[in-house]
């Protein structure tokens, strides 16, 4: 079963997202966003998710990560935790 290792930033609007995605585009580190921005438990570390095999994750996050490039930043991506910015570390 395909792995992948992830991490993301969780907000409330698409706007939100957006403007983070740009600042990180633009220089900002990711796990500093997520740390001060996400929504997420997993913000204490960095956003990171650790290790998931595909199927665990909601649908429309599971899609994103078992089809997108690695380390760039995809999003926003909605789900009905709200947007997220998502960051593929690793997939095999």
């Amino acid at each position: 079963m395909p792995c992948a290792n992830a991490r993301h930033i969780l907000v409330d609007t698409e706007e939100e997202c957006l403007k983070l995605k740009t600042e990180i585009e633009n220089g900002a580190d990711f796990a500093e966003t997520a740390k001060l921005n996400s929504a997420c438990p997993s913000r204490m570390r960095g956003g990171d998710l650790g290790t998931f095999a595909q199927g665990q994750m909601v649908p429309e996050f599971d899609q994103v990560v078992f089809s997108g490039d690695l380390n760039k930043v995809l999003g926003p991506v909605k789900t009905d935790f709200g947007y997220h910015l998502i960051e593929i570390t690793k997939r095999w």
